[in-house]
């Protein structure tokens, strides 16, 4: 990473706040297009972050447009698709074929994955400082124009950044989008994870493990779902993860949670506290676009900061990396028209490629936060194959756009029913 010289103001055309996948994402592709990219990270790499670890194939086709294909597949184990445990049931599901999406993924941990991607945003020109915090927002005219930093040392200097356009992409408690007045929607769903590593004889395993029937002590199923991912080095990524629409979701410890899901995890894994790794982390999902504004005169609000979490099944860095070339192609126009209001194609382009599927996955989730209902629909799906697969499309955002079939008439009928729904949904 290159460091800063001296304390004097630093002067770029984007600064880039947060330096995980949406903010290296957008760095990338703004640097390749040959703009002067500054992105500062308040953690020195590698860094820890608490993630499920598991990258789809929308994430994987995202990194290898990066050009990081070989990379990945050194340093991240692959899996052939998802195996789908509940109420007594297991299929086995391989990622269907798509026109543009492999079919494929890798289990890689945040903290390899996001030294390497934003590595690769320093190989394409982009200035990278971890270890160093953007305190406040500049301010001038009413408008954005960078940061005050502060890198991490003994000195602990403070140095301006001023830029034309800043991103924030600092994650889903975003305390520099709340300096610029952004907020989350409360009516939106909000997801609730914990996760941990522990030693096991199954950890190359070629699927990943999920599994629809989590249970509190008492026995009682809650709608949300758990998972171990084989990470490849010995360890497994086990965890938890549930939704707000269901009504009792703050009364529910997520680490006893954790620890009844542990407990009745098939024995073959060996998932027991002699075998973990460390005390499990957690955090809070803000989902289907629910934070926002999305953009500002001369700023852009990408990834978890911008609450661009899929609400059908929690996964976040695809949507982190799209989101951050989505603002990349935004503000490259802005630069080269120097027109800023080329920023508000931005938040138009979230609605056209998100909007109405998120707002079906709004509406899927608080049917599923009645236990009952959710009971009732897994205990359907998983006695087909056929209709399980379907469910996979739809749930990772992966659907053929060629395919006239029953699961995309199904999705489009839900979808025609989700645009008479207010948007409060």
């Amino acid at each position: 990473m290159r460091e800063a010289t001296d304390a004097t103001a630093r002067r770029c055309d984007v600064l880039v706040v947060g330096g995980g996948p949406s903010g290296a994402s957008c760095a990338y592709w703004l640097a390749g297009a040959g703009h002067d990219v500054v992105v500062v990270e308040r953690k020195r790499y590698p860094r820890e972050k608490t993630c499920g670890d598991g990258l789809t194939p929308r994430s994987v086709r995202q990194l290898e447009d990066m050009g990081l294909g070989e990379d990945l597949a050194t340093a991240g184990h692959r899996y052939e698709g998802l195996r789908s445990h509940g109420f007594g049931r297991t299929l086995e599901l391989a990622w269907p074929e798509h026109p543009t999406l492999p079919g494929y993924g890798y289990v890689i941990t945040r903290k390899d994955l996001d030294a390497m991607v934003a590595q690769r945003a320093a190989k394409a020109g982009a200035t990278v400082w971890d270890g160093t915090e953007a305190i406040e927002p500049l301010v001038e005219g009413g408008l954005v124009r960078g940061a005050l930093v502060r890198r991490k040392g003994p000195s602990g200097e403070a140095v301006e950044v001023r830029s034309r356009y800043t991103v924030v992409a600092d994650g889903a408690n975003s305390r520099f989008g709340r300096f610029l007045g952004t907020g989350r929607d409360r009516r939106y769903p909000l997801g609730m994870a914990i996760r941990g590593y522990w030693l096991s004889p199954r950890h190359d395993e070629p699927w990943i493990d999920s599994w629809l029937d989590i249970r509190d002590r008492a026995g009682n199923v809650l709608p949300g779902y758990g998972w171990i991912f084989p990470v490849g080095d010995g360890r497994v990524n086990v965890g938890i993860g549930l939704l707000s629409t269901f009504n009792q979701w703050k009364a529910v410890n997520t680490t006893h949670l954790l620890q009844s899901f542990t407990e009745y995890a098939p024995a073959s894994w060996d998932i027991r506290p002699e075998t973990a790794c460390g005390a499990p982390t957690g955090g809070r999902l803000p989902m289907g676009l629910s934070v926002g504004p999305h953009a500002g005169p001369t700023w852009l609000l990408v990834g978890d900061a911008g609450g661009t979490i899929n609400p059908f099944n929690g996964e976040g860095i695809a949507y982190a990396y799209e989101s951050g070339r989505l603002a990349a192609g935004a503000i490259g126009a802005a630069l080269a028209s120097g027109d800023g209001m080329a920023l508000q194609s931005y938040p138009r382009l979230l609605q056209e490629r998100y909007g109405l599927y998120y707002k079906v996955a709004r509406a899927f989730v608080r049917i599923i936060g009645h236990p009952e209902l959710m009971k009732a629909l897994v205990t359907t799906g998983m006695r087909s194959r056929t209709l399980m697969e379907w469910v996979l499309r739809i749930m990772a955002n992966i659907l053929r756009p060629d395919e006239l079939g029953p699961a995309e008439a199904a999705y489009k009928a839900v979808a025609a029913l989700a645009r008479l729904v207010p948007d409060t949904v």
